[in-house]
Formats: structure tokens, sequence, C-alpha cells
């Protein structure tokens, strides 16, 4: 990631963090998840950045953008589409999970700029409205109070220790058995840095206020790959919601990954990889 250079780009009076990878050909933007950062592709960067001329941000609140008063999806969308139209043609959008509602959005607001979109395991609205009955309410809570703290190695051994809801009803399972140490120790990383404050909105369930997924999905006019994780090691897109996506999509192009958790481009990367290639190159 050496090569990459960072900047804060103002955005309707915020600052958004902005990293951009050498000129090597069309543009293609990275947007990360919920309490992660621009630096969450990482394992992605290397080959991208051969084809790609790269850009990633790190969302409001999170890394070294500003804080903000908000943190619904809508207007993280809204941030995205500033920072593309502000910066470059964006070409090609990557989103992976809140990133892929994020992606999605732009595309629909930019609609003849984009000329594909890849969605690595977005959150479903009927997911979201549960989400307290699912592992992710008790790691996101868990996530707000550690957000801050700069004591990298003691915060992933607390997140280490962190009691999460198991696929048994009523027992738990230690988080450092389902994530192993580095991915927590990265996971602690982005949370020195975060705003606790943005994993507000998803866990009292006002995430999606001023945006419908499948309205969004609706008006995205260019081809769609849509990558779906296995809800048994932790993805967020249950059939139920992923069929009627695919259906409210124009040109979707969906890819199941069985045994590949939500954190789909660490987890199986060489596959990431292989899908990202295959659909950019049929453009």
């Amino acid at each position: 990631m050496s090569n990459f250079t960072q900047r804060l780009v103002e955005v309707d009076g915020q600052r958004l963090n902005v990293a951009e990878g050498p000129r090597s050909g069309p543009t293609l933007w990275l947007f990360h998840g919920l309490s992660r950062r621009w630096q969450d592709f990482g394992p992605l960067f290397a080959d991208l950045s051969a084809r790609w001329t790269v850009f990633a941000c790190d969302h409001r609140g999170h890394g070294r953008s500003d804080r903000a008063p908000s943190y619904r999806v809508a207007e993280y969308v809204s941030d995205a589409t500033a920072l593309a139209s502000k910066l470059s043609e964006p070409s090609i959008l990557v989103g992976h999970s809140l990133g892929g509602l994020v992606a999605l959005g732009v595309a629909a607001a930019l609609r003849d700029g984009v000329d594909g979109v890849v969605l690595l395991d977005p959150p479903g609205p009927e997911f979201l409205s549960r989400i307290d009955s699912t592992p992710y309410g008790t790691i996101w809570d868990a996530m707000r109070k550690l957000a801050g703290r700069k004591e990298v190695s003691a915060v992933a051994k607390e997140l280490a220790e962190l009691r999460v809801p198991s696929a048994k009803p009523g027992e738990t399972v230690r988080f450092g058995n389902l994530r192993d140490a580095a991915a927590l120790r990265f996971m602690a990383n982005c949370l020195r840095d975060l705003d606790g404050e943005v994993l507000t909105p998803p866990l009292e369930k006002q995430w999606l206020v001023g945006f419908d997924l499948f309205a969004t999905a609706k008006q995205v006019k260019c081809p769609v790959l849509l990558v779906v994780a296995d809800l048994a090691q932790g993805g967020v897109l249950p059939p139920a919601e992923a069929n009627p996506l695919v259906a409210a999509l124009p040109d979707c192009t969906r890819v199941d990954l069985p045994g590949v958790g939500h954190l789909v481009q660490w987890q199986d990367t060489p596959a990431t990889l292989r899908l990202l290639h295959s659909f950019l190159g049929s453009l």
C-alpha cells in the first residue's frame, strides 16, 4: 500500500480521507464496510492496481475522515457520490457490506457514469431488522464500546474473549474462535480511529432510513456482480433477500461462495480476484 497516496477532500463541509493508487487505467472505486477503513481491501490492491486507477475512501466517522452528526446509509451514499463526481469518472464501483449499499446508491445516482458494480455480500433490510438476534448485534455493541481505544493489542484480546451467540440456541462461542488473531488485530486497529456512533443507527435499526435497497437497485443501469457469502459462516444476505435483489437489478450476475464468510476479500482472496477479473473483463 506504499504506492497509495492519501489526502483529505472536502465534501459538503466535511473532510473525507481518500487514497489513490498509481495511474494504471480506468477508474475503480472501493467502498469498505461498517467499522473498517480503506485498507480493508489490502489483499486486492496489488492485483487491481496493475490494471485500474484505484480510489478508496474512509467513510465519514471512519479512519482519517471527519466525524459527523449522523451515520445513515443515505448519508454515506451522498458522500461517496460527491467524491466520485469530484475526483474522477467513477467507471467501476466495488463495495463490501455497507460499501456494497454505498456502491449501489452511487450507481443509481450517477447512472450513465458507471460501467459496472461489484457487491460483496451487502446486508439486506430484513437481516438488519433482526440484527439483535444475530451474532452481529453482540459484536457491533462491543465494538461501539471499544471504538476510540488506542491500545490495539489489548483491544484485540478483548475482542477474542467476547462471547457471541453460536448456531446452537442459548449457547455462545468465543469470537476468537471465529476470527483469527491477525484479523482481530486489524479490527482493533480500525476501531482505534472509529467514531463509535457509526454503530448506533444499525443497532437501533435506523440505518436504512432514507435508503430503499430494492428501489435503488431498480435505478441501476449498468451490469452488477452480486457475490453472496455463506450464511452459516457469517454471511449477511439471506436467500429471501438475495433473490429479490437479483430480480430488482436490470442486469445482475450472482455468484454464491459456499464455505466463505462475510469478509469475502480476506477469507477467499483468490476467488474474489477471479470473480472480479471475470466480471470486469466482460464489460
